[in-house]
């Protein structure tokens, strides 16, 4: 199974986050990651690179989850699974206090 988000910085589609049975997979958007002008979205993700692979959750995006009191209540309020990382990342980091908000992919 796949999911798919997309990854907005500053109201641009800058690329996707890709969930698979193995891996998550960040991936710039090709009209973002050839204009030389737009930024990376994070130094952990420099646009010398179009391609990322991780077996976790890359840390940038897991810092945009709530954790504690108000994990919980997402979760509760929502019907997420607490370990569900990417699904807590769809609802929730839509709306976010950065440059960068996630958007399912449709």
């Amino acid at each position: 199974m796949e999911r798919k988000a997309e990854v907005y910085f500053n109201d641009l589609l800058a690329g996707y986050l890709i969930q698979t049975d193995e891996e998550y997979i960040f991936r710039y958007e090709d009209e973002y990651f050839n204009d030389a002008k737009k930024p990376s979205i994070s130094l952990t993700f420099p646009k010398s690179q179009k391609e990322f692979h991780s077996k976790y959750l890359f840390p940038f995006f897991f810092g945009l989850l709530s954790e504690g009191d108000l994990k919980t209540l997402q979760c509760r309020k929502l019907g997420i699974d607490g370990n569900d990382h990417f699904t807590r990342l769809l609802k929730t980091a839509q709306n976010t206090i950065g440059a960068v908000r996630i958007k399912e992919a449709i």
